[in-house]
């Protein structure tokens, strides 16, 4: 089954002036086809949660935007330290943002639980000193 859109971001490690472009890109061309308010809030709040934590905690990335017929699915692939404990950043609240990240108003810890929340499936690897990959679908 071929993609309807199949749209990639390179994300910059720390590029915190550019830092939710790709999310609002996104919104904009699901809009575009006509995607329901309800999934493009879900969607919106978890590719820009998606999106800072590439740009706070990586080494830099690439989101994916894909749409098939009956979904879309965002991918973030980073190049990074990985995740010790998985379970552990999961948690509401927990963080390991730096103090830079803090100065500017995020690391509160609500970006993987508020990505997980909003996608109606939610899946995430990662490797130390490899990276992370998420994965999330948004039933249309």
């Amino acid at each position: 089954m071929s993609s309807i859109l199949h749209k990639e971001y390179p994300v910059e490690a720390a590029d915190y002036t550019s830092a939710g472009e790709a999310s609002a890109d996104i919104k904009r061309r699901l809009k575009q086809l006509g995607v329901s308010s309800m999934v493009l809030r879900r969607v919106a709040v978890a590719s820009y949660e998606v999106e800072l934590n590439l740009v706070i905690h990586s080494l830099g990335g690439t989101l994916t935007l894909e749409v098939d017929p009956g979904w879309v699915r965002l991918f973030s692939n980073d190049i990074g330290p990985g995740i010790p404990d998985v379970e552990l950043a999961m948690r509401e609240g927990y963080s390991t943002a730096n103090e830079e990240a803090r100065n500017l108003g995020f690391g509160a810890g609500m970006g993987l639980p508020n990505m997980k929340r909003n996608a109606d499936q939610f899946e995430i690897t990662s490797e130390m000193g490899k990276g992370t990959l998420i994965q999330m679908g948004f039933a249309l």
